[in-house]
């Protein structure tokens, strides 16, 4: 009897201890009553990084003239290897070439003429978008020997020698004629010119002489003829009567393909656009020895001057598409040709 009495006792006294272990297996610190009827939540997990872009290769056309030129340092760190992108930059002469390349897929983007940006948009049936504008205006009015411009008014009853038959720049004077009460056929004389070379001709055989030239034209030209002077920028009196708009030059003009291939890389890539033109207008005497280096411009010494006159710009997403489009507008308005045959609708503009 006293055995099993003593038994029984023994299972008892492991029982509660068992007990007693299962009690003391959560946190040692005693818990109030209300702790135990609201459980401590687990704690947040650390959240994900964010995957790494995985670097791309692109092929990019520029023109020599000022659109490439904010393109300068880029071409320059991606030739030293500095982006985790991959970027090769092919100069051309002349927009045609660059057309036929970029619709058969050879180029993934270009930086060309604004309105052949929405050309192409039309013809490539929305196979290309708008990223950037890269340059405004680089047309000017100037002037030799007594002559007197000092608003767009002052062009009545004047000759005026201007290269862009049915492109740009007469589609940007005319408006801006128009716009300042003068009638383009009627008030004034326009002279239309192949070359800016037959301009400059032009004006040293007249004397007393006005024209609208581009830049960097118009500081080679200062060099070679005396006392030509600059009257009047057409990016300013363009602002004057249209600054909901801008006188546009130069875009950045990519495939959607491309774009949707890899949207991480190539917004890295435009990033890497955007610093190169900060560093260009920022530091003119060193981007104008690169300019020279890449042949856009022949002379460091004529870059450096003109660099400063070619408006290059920065301008992404609503705000470049606000400008761009009031642009393409007045150009659709004079000849809807100019544009493609119609005005772009919003898949034209990346980001906006």
């Amino acid at each position: 009897m006293k055995k099993i009495v003593a038994l029984m006792l023994a299972l008892v006294l492991v029982l509660s201890l068992a007990a007693c272990g299962q009690a003391g297996s959560g946190s040692s610190a005693p818990q109030s009553s209300s702790a135990a009827a609201t459980p401590t939540p687990a704690p947040a997990s650390e959240p994900a990084s964010e995957p790494a872009a995985e670097p791309a290769s692109y092929t990019i056309a520029g023109l020599k003239g000022p659109t490439t030129m904010g393109m300068v340092k880029l071409m320059d760190d991606a030739e030293q290897g500095l982006y985790t992108n991959s970027y090769t930059v092919n100069m051309y002469g002349a927009a045609d070439e660059i057309v036929p390349l970029l619709s058969k897929g050879e180029l993934d983007m270009a930086a060309i003429p604004a309105n052949l940006a929405a050309t192409l948009y039309q013809k490539l049936e929305g196979k290309v978008q708008v990223a950037a504008i890269n340059t405004l205006g680089v047309l000017y009015v100037v002037t030799t020997g007594n002559v007197e411009v000092n608003s767009a008014a002052d062009l009545a009853g004047k000759t005026v020698y201007s290269t862009g038959k049915g492109t740009t720049p007469e589609y940007a004077l005319n408006y801006i004629l128009t716009q300042n009460g003068l009638d383009p056929a009627t008030d004034l004389t326009i002279e239309y010119k192949s070359e800016s070379t037959e301009v400059l001709s032009a004006m040293q055989t007249a004397g007393d002489a006005v024209a609208v030239l581009p830049q960097p034209y118009v500081t080679t030209a200062q060099m070679q003829v005396e006392g030509l002077k600059v009257a009047l920028n057409l990016t300013e009196e363009w602002d004057k009567v249209s600054p909901d708009s801008a006188l546009v030059t130069g875009v950045l003009l990519a495939r959607t393909d491309v774009i949707e291939a890899n949207p991480a890389a190539f917004d890295q890539f435009l990033a890497d656009y955007q610093a190169s033109i900060k560093w260009v207008t920022a530091n003119t005497a060193d981007a104008a020895q690169l300019v020279a280096k890449y042949e856009i411009v022949p002379k460091a010494e004529v870059a450096e001057k003109a660099l400063p006159a070619c408006n290059i710009t920065w301008l992404a997403g609503s705000e470049m598409k606000a400008k761009l489009s009031g642009y393409l507008q007045t150009l659709y308005d004079q000849d809807p040709a100019s544009v493609g045959g119609a005005m772009p609708d919003d898949g034209f503009y990346y980001g906006a």
